[in-house]
């Protein structure tokens, strides 16, 4: 896995949701982009029922991501983090005493995965309660894993297709102390998808919700 960059674009003017995604998806193909398959990442966010020491309870989130279907991520909003298998989900039922399913409040990002050259993109449209919330855009450089050291050619590449609304380098990468860039893996990525999801959670549902 390369250094990954996760954002939300913004509607087209006059646009519904899948027509600004249909948009993009005629971009990449004459960019010479190949349709492979689709992807789907998922959170669902659990509240913490009791706290003897008083102190305020932390939001659990539990996330899923097709391209890594036999592990999920739970994150504790604010860390820490950790990766498990499949079954964790079982558990978190078995864990029903100490930990709540948030209902209502489950987002999902699903669309289709291209390739072109060495760059992976995914155009999802984001989900809640079957309502539409926004428009996803992952980006992979699947050769460096160095963020520092691809950056510019990760931005060159998305201004191609997403234009004005490129995004600034990911806060996840940015808060690394210089020189010590590790390894991108699946945590990195979920962590940009959380806080994207986070901010479409407060917004209005938007017109063209998709199935």
């Amino acid at each position: 896995m390369g250094v990954t960059c996760v954002c939300q674009l913004p509607l087209a003017e006059g646009k519904s949701v899948q027509q600004t995604i249909d948009l993009l998806h005629k971009k990449l193909e004459q960019l010479g982009a190949v349709k492979q398959g689709s992807f789907t990442v998922d959170c669902e966010t659990y509240h913490a029922t009791g706290n003897a020491s008083g102190q305020p309870t932390k939001l659990l989130y539990v996330m899923h991501n097709s391209e890594t279907p036999l592990s999920c991520i739970a994150l504790f909003e604010g860390g820490p983090c950790l990766t498990a298998d499949g079954n964790f989900d079982v558990l978190m039922i078995k864990l029903k005493s100490h930990f709540q399913n948030a209902k209502g409040h489950k987002v999902e990002s699903r669309g289709s995965r291209y390739r072109y050259c060495d760059f992976l993109i995914k155009v999802g449209a984001v989900t809640m309660s079957s309502s539409a919330r926004g428009i996803s855009v992952e980006v992979e450089y699947c050769p460096c894993v160095v963020p520092g050291d691809c950056w510019n050619l990760m931005k060159e590449f998305m201004q191609s297709f997403l234009g004005p609304s490129i995004p600034e380098l990911p806060s996840v990468f940015s808060s690394k102390p210089e020189g010590l860039y590790a390894p991108v893996d699946c945590v990195d990525t979920m962590t940009q998808y959380l806080e994207m999801f986070s901010k479409v959670r407060k917004q209005q549902v938007l017109p063209g919700t998709t199935r």
